[in-house]
């Protein structure tokens, strides 16, 4: 599997043929405007089969970036019929107050080449839900949060992946130097171990090294 990083929350997943392209951002002058820094380069010349949308805020939900007439599922729950076959959409909130802050999440869970996958889009609950984990189950592939503010910071997303440990963790939404608003992701890698530090947004699974632990995944920042 190819994984391209595009900032934020915003991957692409690639296994032969098919595309999968999880909370794409488009036009985000809007942050701009209220005086924080959103620099990653727009998300150009891309298409996918499917189009996942954690939840529906401007830097997760920018569908008109990508093309190819893709599926959309947005910000939903249940088993859902895809082109990369089922997704499982769990629901879960953007805040520790059941949602009434930031509203709902969806941790969006399935397979591609072989690989079993979990986004977590902004997760912001205090702690996972048991019946959560286990709806999730077993994983290969974890793309998680870690940057505090409106998602879990670095010791709530390092005991997730503790609870859950995957074969990899790539940590999402954290501050880079294209953005100033969220922590950094130091606090997270210092409790799974030191990273496999990417010089490129893009990798193949492939191509990283073998680990008997779970082995952090930092892919250079767009």
């Amino acid at each position: 599997m190819q994984i391209q990083w595009y900032g934020q929350s915003a991957f692409r997943l690639s296994a032969g043929e098919v595309t999968a392209f999880i909370d794409p951002f488009a036009d985000m002058t809007g942050l701009s405007e209220r005086g924080l820094r959103f620099d990653y380069p727009p998300i150009e010349g891309v298409e996918a089969q499917l189009v996942l949308v954690t939840h529906e805020h401007a830097d997760h939900n920018g569908v008109q970036a990508i093309g190819g007439e893709p599926l959309v599922l947005r910000s939903t729950a249940g088993r859902l019929a895809s082109p990369i076959g089922q997704v499982m959409a769990i629901a879960s909130e953007h805040d520790s107050a059941a949602g009434t802050e930031r509203g709902p999440n969806t941790i969006f869970v399935f397979e591609l080449g072989g690989v079993r996958v979990a986004h977590f889009g902004d997760f912001g609950q205090s702690q996972l839900r048991e019946e959560q984990a286990s709806a999730i189950g077993r994983i290969d592939l974890l793309l998680l949060p870690v940057g505090g503010g409106p998602t879990i910071d670095g010791e709530q997303a390092g005991q997730i992946t503790t609870r859950l440990s995957p074969r990899w963790v790539v940590p999402m939404h954290y501050r880079t130097e294209r953005i100033d608003f969220l922590q950094g992701a130091g606090d997270f890698l210092a409790r799974v171990g030191e990273p496999e530090r990417l010089r490129s947004p893009r990798f193949e699974l492939g191509e990283l090294p073998a680990c008997e632990r779970t082995l952090a995944v930092l892919p250079a920042a767009p």
